[in-house]
């Protein structure tokens, strides 16, 4: 799939490349970024940032694995952050984002996650969006939870970060969160409260 540009009220939703990799380099110094993503190598070099703009990315969307949105303000296409949709089964995708520093708690992660879950459930027969966190990432837990993801429970040892087993937070988002059409119909396992 060719990469798609989304726009929100406030942001330009874009796959980041090869100009952004500056932006990228900078933002990934965070130290709270790099405790909490457990694919940022710390330290996090320009060769990091040059294989995610220039191979991650499009290969990503070239092979339908894994949709990447650079989050931009679009007075000058300012970097605010990042969000990625990963499929991980037929209909189910996980979605990870970050915000940079300057950039946290104005509400942008939000506002991308609801635009992208949008998209991926009307253009990309998505069923469930899933979403996970280490236990202890407040921020994440707080964006999910704006945007509406019910939060399922914690899983046991369930994530890897650099080397050390964790438990993690997963939630889910589905289409009828949203008031969006399911492609297939959904059975609970309760009837609803």
């Amino acid at each position: 799939m060719e990469p798609v540009t989304l726009t929100t009220g406030r942001l330009l939703l874009r796959a980041p490349g090869p100009q952004d990799t500056e932006a990228v380099l900078a933002a990934a110094q965070d130290p709270d970024l790099q405790r909490w993503i457990s694919q940022f190598p710390s330290p996090y070099l320009r060769e990091h940032a040059e294989s995610f703009t220039e191979h991650v990315v499009p290969d990503g969307w070239t092979n339908n694995s894994m949709f990447t949105f650079g989050l931009f303000l679009p007075e000058g296409e300012e970097l605010a952050g990042m969000l990625a949709l990963t499929m991980r089964a037929l209909g189910v995708a996980e979605i990870g984002f970050w915000a940079t520093k300057e950039h946290r708690g104005r509400g942008y992660v939000t506002e991308a996650t609801l635009a992208v879950a949008r998209w991926s459930f009307t253009h990309l027969s998505i069923d469930r969006v899933e979403w996970r966190a280490e236990v202890g990432n407040r921020p994440s837990r707080a964006v999910a939870e704006r945007a509406g993801f019910t939060i399922e429970g914690t899983l046991r040892a369930a994530t890897n970060n650099k080397g050390v087993r964790r438990d993690c937070w997963v939630g889910s988002l589905l289409p009828s969160d949203l008031g969006l059409p399911s492609t297939a119909p959904y059975l609970p396992a309760r009837p609803p409260a």
